[in-house]
């Protein structure tokens, strides 16, 4: 299948946006709570697809839960308690870039916690996301998918590119020798932890443009009908010419000389 085109991409992502945005309206005003997981393998597309979200919604609605590795005060609390304090309050959405399944994941293929902790915490999931879900959250969790083939030419990006190179880290050099291990202990957190309640959905994101339609698409067609009424907002003419700036004590820096860069 042929890569889409950034123009074809903006053009099917705009109507998709619109809805987003009308279901996070829908949510703000019937006080929903709605959390995403994004999981996958380093350069599958996390991050840019929370990025399409983010850059969407109101950023006091939506939050982005991003967590560095756990302190060593953290490591001594119940598990899930560093992620439970950034979930949504009534109206709210979190988007998670990795979360809880850490456990499942990084953690257990690069040695930082025993098999016993995998094991009970495999067995504790199922009933810790039905309790969510019960309490009226809205929660989806996604896996993103993609080659080694294309995560190797993702690595070289970041390497060699320096707007991206701050995304390497060492623990990727050793990752890059882990991707069947991943593979495995992704194919054991799914037959633990997919259930009817709180389903994974995995999204091939080979092609990160169609991988984020796809994702978006199916994100919406699992919310219940979210379009309400236009809200009607008196809006008065203005009443006067528009007023320019006006400066007194300082003024604005010189503007940048772009096109003088640019020759």
């Amino acid at each position: 299948m042929a890569h889409l085109s950034h123009k074809e991409y903006e053009e099917a992502l705009e109507p998709l946006l619109r809805e987003l945005s009308d279901a996070a309206r829908w949510i703000q005003e019937t006080r929903q709570r709605l959390v995403v997981l994004f999981e996958g393998r380093d350069t599958a597309g996390k991050g840019g697809s929370i990025h399409m979200f983010a850059s969407t919604l109101n950023p006091r609605q939506c939050h982005v839960v991003a967590l560095p590795a756990p302190s060593e005060r953290e490591r001594d609390q119940w598990y899930f308690q560093r992620y439970v304090e950034h979930f949504p309050a009534r109206g709210e959405i979190s988007l998670f870039d990795r979360s809880w399944y850490n456990r499942a994941g990084v953690e257990a293929v690069m040695g930082f916690c025993n098999s016993e902790q995998v094991t009970s915490f495999l067995k504790t999931v199922p009933d810790f996301e039905q309790q969510l879900v019960d309490d009226g959250i809205y929660l989806f969790k996604y896996w993103l998918c993609c080659d080694q083939e294309k995560q190797e030419e993702r690595f070289a990006d970041r390497l060699n590119n320096p707007l991206r190179r701050w995304k390497l880290s060492p623990v990727d050099t050793k990752a890059r020798s882990l991707y069947d291990a991943y593979t495995e202990a992704r194919e054991r957190m799914l037959a633990a932890t997919d259930s009817p309640h709180a389903p994974w959905t995995l999204v091939d994101f080979n092609d990160q443009r169609l991988g984020r339609l796809t994702l978006l698409r199916d994100l919406l067609d699992r919310l219940p009908d979210t379009k309400l009424p236009e809200e009607n907002i008196p809006w008065p003419k203005l009443g006067h010419e528009p007023i320019e700036e006006r400066y007194g004590v300082m003024k604005p820096i010189p503007s940048y000389r772009w096109k003088d860069r640019a020759d």
